[in-house]
């Protein structure tokens, strides 16, 4: 479990990333097309096209995290915003949806066991 701090900045790649990439392709991605510094602190968000996978990247002042999760059934879902690149989320959201809450329609997945 992830613990988040409410003030932290969560930005999601609405397009789908190559999961290959790692530390230096997700930063570019971060800084090139989310149009965002990844030394500002935030945490930036990255789906494959089928979004069964989720990668994290955070600087955290001494380096570069990633963190990857697989999810075994399902899909991550969450609604669109006006910005068709990057969505801007709340600690919280990013925490329902690696719970499994889908953030389009605020309800547990099916597959998601407690």
């Amino acid at each position: 479990m992830l613990t988040l701090s409410h003030q932290l900045r969560i930005f999601v790649a609405v397009e789908p990333v190559d999961m290959r990439k790692q530390f230096d392709g997700l930063w570019a991605v971060a800084r090139d097309h989310l149009g965002e510094d990844p030394k500002c602190g935030a945490l930036f968000a990255f789906t494959n096209k089928s979004r069964n996978r989720l990668k994290l990247l955070y600087f955290d002042g001494t380096g570069v995290w990633v963190l990857a999760k697989r999810i075994e059934q399902g899909r991550l879902t969450w609604s669109l915003g006006s910005d068709k690149r990057k969505l801007t989320i709340k600690p919280a959201a990013l925490t329902m949806l690696i719970e499994g809450i889908d953030l389009k329609d605020d309800m547990q997945k099916a597959w998601y066991e407690t």
